[in-house]
């Protein structure tokens, strides 16, 4: 029981030392602001969640592929297929608007999609 304890502890110092990141993030993002300020309060959170998934994502991930579930190759293949349905979606909900290897591509279509957005 105490190696479990031992281990608990080490998880959560761990998970929590990683989302003092968020601070940092949030603040390339809108610049340094006070705790308490709503925007970048949201922001943080949204770091925090983001950074976590990325570390859960990633353990699973290895522990995956250690275990010979699968492959580092199924896994990038897989990938590379939800990217490209990703990109879809987002031209779906985006017209106008695709990804290159430089950047996104507009088309004349973008100025109607982009039209109610905020300067």
């Amino acid at each position: 029981m105490a190696d479990n304890d031992n281990l608990t502890q080490r998880y959560m110092a761990a998970m929590n030392k990683i989302a003092k990141w968020r601070s940092v993030l949030a603040g390339q993002q809108l610049g340094t602001r006070p705790l308490g300020d709503p925007e970048c309060d949201a922001v943080r959170d949204h770091r925090e969640a983001t950074i976590l998934q990325r570390v859960e994502l990633t353990a699973v991930s290895k522990l995956l592929i250690d275990k010979g579930v699968f492959t580092v190759e199924e896994l990038q293949q897989g990938m590379i297929d939800e990217c490209a349905l990703l990109e879809q979606d987002y031209q779906k909900k985006f017209p106008g608007m695709r990804a290159t290897d430089t950047g996104i591509e507009y088309d004349r279509r973008a100025v109607h999609t982009m039209r109610h957005w905020k300067p």
